[in-house]
């Protein structure tokens, strides 16, 4: 997709924060407190899927579903940033348009997406994006997390936690890692993080009337 594709107002130049992280790993508890924390600055990217609704979800909000069938006519016109099939006939993707939504309100954009298509999106943006990957403490607590849902059988949580163990090795490639081994610190640093991505150019010594400008 070309930079005229994803129009942004002339004087806002909008930023991208990418969190990853293997199943189990917190991101998503992360981003919505920094969703809370920063409502007038960042908005979330809205992932496409063609899993089904779960109970409590919302299309729109948590989601886009999509059929099988409309996934991949969308995947044929173009209208994806990156898309990946997960496992067999499950696909995730990050729609070109919620880029479009989100700038156009001039804020920046947090996405939370796995490892492959952190990456994808990373590639896509270079500089203008900061990918954070949220490690766990050890394998074997990410494993409990897992175990703990209670939402699998034994065989498609044998296949997730090889999933993981996969997920686990990509870690180098990101630009920061944030270990979530209290939610609570995890949570301070994530928005430090962020604070300096996308604030620091707009920082400014306040004057406080002793300024020395000698020299300059």
């Amino acid at each position: 997709m070309s930079s005229n594709e994803e129009p942004q107002p002339k004087d806002f130049q909008g930023k991208v924060i990418i969190f990853t992280a293997p199943s189990g790993g917190g991101k998503t508890t992360i981003v919505r407190h920094l969703l809370n924390s920063y409502q007038d600055d960042l908005d979330f990217s809205v992932s496409a899927t063609s899993r089904s609704i779960r109970p409590g979800e919302k299309n729109g909000k948590d989601y886009y579903f999509l059929t099988k069938e409309e996934f991949e006519n969308k995947i044929q016109d173009g209208a994806f940033l990156e898309w990946e099939e997960v496992y067999q006939d499950l696909f995730y993707g990050t729609l070109k348009s919620e880029v479009e939504r989100i700038w156009s309100l001039k804020k920046h954009i947090i996405f939370d997406v796995d490892v492959k298509g952190a990456q994808s999106i990373k590639s896509h943006f270079g500089d203008q994006c900061l990918a954070i990957f949220i490690k766990p403490p050890s394998l074997n607590i990410l494993v409990n997390r897992l175990k703990s849902r209670g939402t699998e059988d034994e065989k498609s949580l044998r296949k997730r936690i090889t999933r993981v163990k996969h997920e686990m090795t990509y870690e180098h490639l990101f630009d920061k890692i944030l270990v979530n081994d209290i939610l609570e610190v995890a949570q301070k640093e994530a928005a430090l993080m962020v604070e300096e991505f996308i604030f620091k150019e707009y920082k400014f010594f306040e004057d406080d009337g002793n300024t020395n400008n000698e020299g300059y």
